[in-house]
């Protein structure tokens, strides 16, 4: 890894990130969170964009400050590309042209799908990164994928949720039991409360590696519907084991999916990434994978799971040590496959 110090800048969706790195070492990952889209029940893209105008010099200056880095120290900036709310992409990439052009430093763009999978190649993401090929089980709250990753750049999407992401159906189910936003965290702690053997929701059957969460949300809904005609606290006296009956079936379904393909694929190799990955039931359920199946897990460090700059830093510092950089005339992208 060679001793160039690159900025990230992360702008997908709700969170205004920066992060510096010095060969694969993280020296300071900021991020601001805008919790103006707790009243709403979800990211509003307008008021995004809005906040990461505001909140993007104060980040960047502070994970200089943090990483005692001077402007001029920079070798080059990235940012990310997509996918994700275009509004928020194009403050993000706006200002990561600017910046670069302003310290005559070059540009790289950089996947957003991509960063998260290879955040495991920061140093202190894990004791050990993954060794090629293994799998990584993608899941956050816009999207769910297993991913047969063969090279840091050679990534094939085996599997896919035909409809909604594992983190969008805890926020939905969450809007159902009358949580919060995001809901992911809330049921999570609800659940360690709970009895996961409680109450049973419909799992869909699927082709191939393909994930749907769409069912399990309908089934939940039909049946609190039902149980709240006979019992109007229904949902208030059973929550903990509502949360982790919804949890134990999410996590199931997940895992059927990352089980068959390791054992049709012959791979050990077997990480998670995304913001779903820091749920504590995901985790546990790698585990017992390790010591059930011989798996070799990859579980990334929280502040790397959720959307952060140091992942987008990892994967510039990577394309630049490979001399792969961006045109000017690039622009953000709100769909980016892999």
């Amino acid at each position: 890894m060679s001793d160039s110090i690159i900025l990230g800048i992360e702008s997908s969706c709700d969170d205004t990130s920066a992060a510096i790195i010095k060969g694969n070492c993280i020296l300071s990952n900021i991020a601001a969170n805008q919790a103006i889209h707790k009243e709403y029940g979800g990211v509003v893209p307008e008021l995004a964009s809005r906040a990461h105008q505001q909140n993007i010099i104060p980040v960047v200056e502070k994970s200089l400050t943090k990483a005692n880095i001077q402007q001029n120290a920079i070798s080059a900036i990235g940012f990310t590309r997509g996918p994700g709310l275009l509004g928020s992409l194009l403050v993000g990439t706006s200002f990561a042209k600017s910046l670069a052009m302003s310290l005559n430093v070059p540009l790289i763009e950089v996947n957003h799908l991509q960063a998260h999978i290879l955040a495991h190649f920061i140093d202190d993401a894990n004791p050990m990164p993954p060794k090629f090929p293994f799998l990584c089980l993608t899941v956050s709250g816009g999207h769910t994928m297993i991913v047969l990753v063969k090279d840091y750049f050679d990534m094939e999407i085996i599997g896919k949720t035909i409809d909604d992401a594992a983190g969008e159906a805890f926020d939905k189910i969450g809007k159902i039991f009358d949580l919060d936003y995001p809901a992911g965290p809330i049921i999570d702690r609800l659940a360690k409360e709970g009895n996961p053997n409680a109450f049973t929701f419909n799992k869909p059957r699927m082709e191939n590696y393909d994930y749907s969460f769409s069912g399990i949300k309908t089934s939940v809904l039909y049946f609190i519907q039902k149980e709240v005609k006979k019992n109007p606290d229904f949902i208030k006296e059973n929550l903990n084991d509502l949360c982790a009956s919804v949890q134990r079936t999410i996590i199931e379904i997940l895992m059927a999916k990352l089980e068959k393909a390791a054992q049709e694929l012959n791979v050990k190799e077997v990480a998670i990434a995304g913001g779903v990955s820091a749920n504590s039931a995901l985790r546990t359920a790698m585990q017992d994978n390790h010591e059930k199946l011989g798996w070799n897990i990859y579980i990334p460090k929280f502040e790397y799971t959720t959307d952060n700059a140091a992942m987008i830093a990892m994967v510039a510092q990577l394309k630049f040590e490979r001399g792969e950089f961006t045109d000017m005339r690039i622009s953000a992208t709100a769909k980016y496959d892999l």
